[in-house]
Order: structure tokens, then sequence, then C-alpha cells
């Protein structure tokens, strides 16, 4: 028998000398910890939802379809696993590929991005290039070329689309008014005092105009990596069907539009090409968080909550944002239930969606379950990047039962520290950041697990965040795998503290 039979002999040996209780969560804890050794599957569900289904925008066939595989995973694991409506778009949004290039005096293949729940092109569209006028003046002078053309913006964007709202069409034309008078001013008093009224170059304050006139689209300048959102108005406004936008709305790389810009400036004989396949939905389109439930076996109606959100920005394929919270919590659910466990508060997973909306799943859930909301021990939230778990801030009362969770995580992991700190309580969170201030603004401890990036891979969580660079490849396979192992440590331990976590010792002023 070599060495590491015999160790797991004289575990079980020991475990049938405790009382029935603590020798089956002994063993399902052994049970984690090796199948997190041997069979740690976490890369295998990020490159599912990645590379099979890919960006997961709200209101998208890959969001629905990753939730449906999710939901046959669960059930396979032995959960109770409800789909939960949370909402309704008006319309949904499937994105295809993109392609362009510049031709003429100048040949360069361009880098690009279109905003989700934006138009495409019709086919392969070719046109010359203008600059957008910022003055009635200057609009009538080129009124003629407008037809057929791609236009340039000023500014450098953000990621969301120009907007169509009221509100900014109000907001262009009361600056169109203002430019004019500010333009009739300059020239009258030419050389009176040496100064000069401002004339605004906001974005697109010419867009409708320019629009009926017959542009191909319009293309903004962005920084690199590119990082494209949605259509704020058509989202939350839920605009019909047969009011949707009809232009494309591209973000490119800001060095090629400066050159592109200063090629136009130089009356230069160019053209652009883009092929762009954004393709909308009927709606109604009912979106869901997934609710994934292992019963308590001594206190079922005391609740673990675990939760990322399974909605991505499509521009990539949201392997980070939030594929790595997604598939280790994911994994960690599924080494509980390979375990056996039979934890004694319940355990929720839950998938929310919509969160890249404004949190509005786990706002949904919350309002679905006020009568749970008082009885959540814990709510655990992975949405930070593909980073490892080292340390955690404990409840003064139950900071030695973490210790002893903490213990496991370094026998499991020990490359990887793992620090149990002291907790101090503060305010209550305000809404904003990540599905677990929704949780923490109810009144339900969100106390997460320390991250850092220990071992110096020099992820940068900035450079990936809503960008064409949030894929598959960007996650750390080492740091995916701890991260679910300690997770499902973490969790299960937290079911099976002696007593909840205090409330007041949690935030100030509580009970």
């Amino acid at each position: 028998m070599n060495t590491m039979k015999r160790l797991y002999t004289l575990a079980a040996a020991a475990l049938l000398l405790l009382p029935t209780g603590i020798a089956a969560q002994n063993a399902a804890v052994r049970k984690i910890m090796q199948t997190a050794r041997e069979d740690n599957r976490v890369m295998h569900h990020l490159d599912i939802l990645c590379n099979r289904f890919g960006g997961r925008i709200t209101g998208s066939d890959a969001q629905e379809n990753a939730l449906k595989w999710a939901s046959q995973c669960f059930e396979e694991w032995g959960y109770n696993v409800q789909l939960e409506q949370a909402g309704t778009l008006a319309t949904g949004f499937n994105r295809g590929g993109w392609w362009g290039r510049m031709t003429g005096d100048e040949q360069m293949t361009l880098n690009f991005v279109t905003p989700s729940y934006t138009a495409g092109t019709k086919g392969l569209q070719r046109g010359h290039v203008v600059i957008e006028p910022t003055t009635q003046e200057e609009f009538d002078r080129i009124r003629g070329r407008l037809r057929g053309a791609w236009v340039l913006l000023n500014g450098r964007w953000n990621g969301f689309a120009l907007s169509s709202s009221p509100t900014a069409r109000e907001y262009r034309r009361r600056t169109i008014v203002q430019n004019a008078e500010n333009e009739r001013y300059n020239r009258e008093h030419a050389g009176e005092d040496g100064e000069k009224r401002h004339i605004s170059d906001s974005p697109g304050l010419f867009y409708d105009e320019m629009a009926e006139a017959g542009i191909l689209g319009i293309i903004q300048a962005s920084g690199v990596p590119l990082r494209a959102l949605y259509d704020t108005y058509v989202v939350n406004e839920k605009v019909p069907f047969d009011s949707l936008p009809a232009l494309p709305d591209i973000q490119l790389d800001e060095e090629q539009y400066n050159r592109i810009r200063t090629l136009v400036e130089q009356r230069r004989n160019i053209y652009l090409e883009f092929d762009i396949r954004n393709h909308f939905r009927l709606g109604p389109i009912p979106y869901h968080n997934l609710v994934a439930t292992l019963k308590g076996s001594k206190h079922p109606d005391e609740y673990v909550v675990v939760g990322a959100h399974i909605d991505s920005f499509d521009s990539a394929t949201g392997g980070v944002d939030c594929g790595s919270g997604v598939s280790a919590v994911m994994e960690a659910a599924r080494m509980i239930a390979v375990s056996g466990a039979k934890p004694d508060r319940t355990i929720i997973f839950i998938l929310f969606t919509a969160e890249e909306f404004g949190l509005w799943g786990s706002q949904a859930w919350i309002k679905a379950h006020p009568d749970m909301v008082p009885h959540i021990s814990n709510m655990f939230n992975r949405d930070g990047g593909p980073m490892p778990y080292v340390g955690f801030a404990a409840p003064p009362s139950l900071k030695d039962e973490y210790e002893k969770i903490a213990a496991q995580i370094r026998e499991l992991y020990p490359d990887y520290p793992f620090e149990v700190r002291d907790l101090k309580p503060r305010e209550k969170p305000a809404y904003g950041g990540n599905d677990a201030t929704v949780f923490g603004h109810a009144g339900v401890p969100i106390l997460q697990m320390d991250e850092r990036d220990i071992k110096g891979y020099d992820f940068s969580y900035g450079e990936i965040w809503h960008t064409d660079r949030d894929r598959y490849d960007k996650s750390i396979p080492e740091y995916q795998q701890q991260a679910a192992g300690a997770l499902a440590l973490m969790v299960l331990g937290t079911a099976n503290l002696p007593r909840r976590i205090p409330v007041g010792e949690v935030y100030v002023g509580e009970e």
C-alpha cells in the first residue's frame, strides 16, 4: 500500500470514531478536496460559456442557451433548479461578425466594435468619409456630400451608443441654436475685443438631419482596448421594434480614427467599407435568473446564497466578466454535490441575469423573496475576475469557526496564503458595482473572500472590463481552480456554522 492510500485509510478510520454528523461533514470536506485536486472542471465550464455560446448580452440567444445548459448541469448534480423570470425586454439582440477596411489612397484593416442593441449594415456598405458639422452653416455646406457617407463624430467615446432619447435630441436642438447665435455674434463682433463665444463640438449634433440626408452610419474614436456597451435608451425605455436604431454606431481604434480624419482634412481620396451583422429579436423577450437549491438538513429555512452574473457584454465572449465568476460558482456547486454533503442550512446558487443593465436580476430576486431575505446568513458573490482567494474577514463571534475553514483551504492549496482577519462593522452599501450590493442594501451580510494576484500574473481587470479583450484566454486556470475549491469549502463551512452570521457584527446599527 502506497503512502497516499495509507493516509486515506487512516483518515477513514478516524472518521468512524467521530459522531455521525461530524463524520459526514468531514467526509464531505475530504471529498471536495479530492475532487478539487483530481477532477477540477472550472475551465471546462468556462470553455462552454465562452467558446460555445459566446458573449451573453441579456436578450440574446447566447444567454438563453447558456442558462439552459447551466440548468441541465445543476439538475444532473442533484439540485432543485428554477428559472425565475426577472423581467421582460421589448426587443432582444444577437451579434454576428463584423469587418471593415479603408481603401483608396491608403489601405487599412479597421479595428472597431459596435455597442449592443445598435444597428448593423445592410450587407457590405462602402462610402466616402465626411467630418460631422457643428453649426447650421457647416451642415448646409456639406449637405450634398452626406448621402452615402460615413461620418466621423467629434470627441473620444465611452462605449455607449449615441443616444436617440427625447432628452438627447432636445439637448442637440438647443446646442445647435446656441451655436448659431454664437457663430453670428463672433462674425458680427470680430476683432472688437479679441474674444469669441464658444462653438460646441458635442458629438452627433446633427445626427437626425444627417440620417435624413442619407448617411451610412457614424464613427467615433475609442481608446484601446475597445469598450463596447449598449444603447441605454433602446433597452431602458423598451423602444418598440419599428423604432429601433437604423444606422450603425461604430467605435473605432483612435489611432486609425485620427489617421482617417487627417486624410479627410487633406481631402484625400479614401473610402470605408463595413459589414456589421447586428440583429434584433422580436419581443417581448423574458429574461431569467437561474436558481439552484440544495436543501438544508437542520435549518432548511436559513440560507447561504452564492451568486455570479451569467450575462456579459458581447464584443468579446465574457471570459472574465463574468465567466470567471459563473464557472467558479458552478464548479463549487458540483464539488459540493459530488461530496454528498448534507449542509445544515440551505445553499442557493443563483446565476443572475441583466447585471450589466443595472443589477436588474439581483434586484428582481430580492423583490420576489422578501420572506427569505432576513434569513440569509451570507451572500457570496464572485465578480472580480479570475483571482484566487487569499483571506477572509470574519465576525468576532465566529472567528474560531472560520479559522477551521481557512485551515481546510490552506491544506488544499498550500501554495496560497489564507488569513482570517477581524471584521469591523460598516454601513450597509448602496446599490452599485455588483449584485452583492443589492443584497447588502437589503441588510444581508455580504462577506466576501479577499482576492489577490498572489503569483504575479500581471492581471489587469481594467484592461479587460467591458472590452473586446474579455475572452476565455484572459482567465488564469490555476487561479480559477483554486477559487472553485476554496469557494466550495467556504460555502459549505458557512452553511454548517453553529449559528447564522450576526448582522450586528457586519453592519453598524443593525441587530
